[in-house]
């Protein structure tokens, strides 16, 4: 279940996203489960696969922003530095990168998961 509590024990920077939804908390949690239905991490993998970094770009800065904006910094993190890398269009090995923001990504959609 996501709450505040296991938000923060994952490693989400929650004070500073609470804050950003005027200190409303029941807000900010749905702005966080509605993250669990968003798909475009797999649209990101498809086009670093392809190689269409202009894509891949938007779908990133996209990310970063959704993430960055409610703090769930595990998934923010890697996110953001592939769209750094992204932004001057460099053909590097994204895989681990884009690895710890899957992984990261499933602990919160697992979280979601485990409903009381």
């Amino acid at each position: 279940m996501i709450t505040i509590e296991n938000l923060r024990a994952y490693g989400a920077n929650v004070d500073e996203g609470v804050k950003r939804c005027l200190d409303d908390e029941e807000f900010y949690l749905d702005l966080v489960k509605s993250t669990v239905a968003d798909d475009r991490l797999s649209e990101l993998e498809q086009c670093l696969a392809a190689k269409d970094f202009d894509k891949a770009f938007e779908v990133a800065h996209a990310l970063k922003g959704m993430y960055g904006n409610i703090s769930i910094t595990p998934v923010y993190e890697p996110i953001s530095r592939i769209t750094e890398l992204l932004r001057d269009r460099k053909d590097v090995d994204y895989s681990e990168l884009l690895a710890e923001a899957k992984e990261q990504k499933q602990k919160l959609d697992e979280m979601d998961a485990a409903r009381e």
